[in-house]
């Protein structure tokens, strides 16, 4: 299982607009960007998105142009899914979407004029997809937000972005001992909201689920880039 970040970044994305802060000078004249964060999972030859963000388009061209097998939407927030547009004309066959019920009804909705198929997952109840064993567990958002586990050949992956730390125990027992753990990330120490964590949040909540490798994703450009922790575009993990 080859996992790849294809963007790293919050909704605004680094460099944010009209903003001349270091990490937004340093990403215009090193030519450095955080699209908004998405994930692509590959698996013996199947390729599975994760989230399909406004980047999509350019985050597929930079992955040279796989065929997508199926996508996951984790949640209805404009910076996760309303990229799906992008495969209008793109691929002739339907597209096999799964997800929350919930969530599949309101981002199915949206994108009724693209042929697709949903699968309702339910919380908690592992499915194959690409031949992987996927579990989705709810989070902490202020909208229907789902997290992702993913187990192949042994090795699994955990994926949460958009939460606050307060999860239930049934989340946690999903996101526990993983080879490789992606969190939420959005801001740096001091700087709390109601719907995400900062680095600090991310880094003691590792900590507790105690992986074998953790980065943080969906960050601001309040995020320095050489936070030890900061995943970068188009990194990739093999596991």
């Amino acid at each position: 299982m080859k996992v790849t970040a294809l963007g790293t970044g919050d909704v605004v994305g680094t460099p944010k607009i009209g903003c001349d802060c270091p990490v937004c000078r340093e990403a215009k004249e090193k030519g450095k960007q955080r699209f908004r964060t998405s994930l692509l999972i590959e698996h013996k030859g199947q390729h599975l998105l994760i989230d399909t963000g406004p980047d999509m388009r350019a985050q597929l061209l930079a992955a040279d142009s796989p065929r997508i097998d199926a996508v996951i939407w984790t949640h209805g927030h404009y910076d996760h899914f309303m990229g799906f547009g992008d495969f209008y004309r793109v691929q002739r066959e339907p597209i096999s979407v799964y997800g929350a019920p919930e969530v599949l009804e309101y981002c199915g909705g949206i994108f009724c004029f693209i042929r697709h198929e949903e699968h309702p997952v339910r919380p908690f109840e592992s499915i194959e997809i690409c031949g992987m064993e996927v579990t989705l567990f709810p989070v902490v958002h202020d909208t229907p937000t789902y997290g992702v586990r993913i187990t192949a050949d042994g090795k699994t992956f955990v994926y949460s972005c958009d939460t606050r730390t307060e999860l239930s125990n049934e989340s946690l027992e999903q996101m526990k001992g993983a080879d490789l753990l992606l969190l939420d990330g959005i801001f740096p120490p001091g700087v709390n909201i109601s719907k995400h964590m900062n680095i600090e949040d991310a880094e003691r909540l590792a900590h507790n689920l105690a992986p074998k490798e953790f980065w943080c994703v969906h960050m601001s450009h309040k995020i320095p880039w050489d936070y030890e922790h900061a995943a970068f575009d188009m990194q990739s993990w093999t596991l």
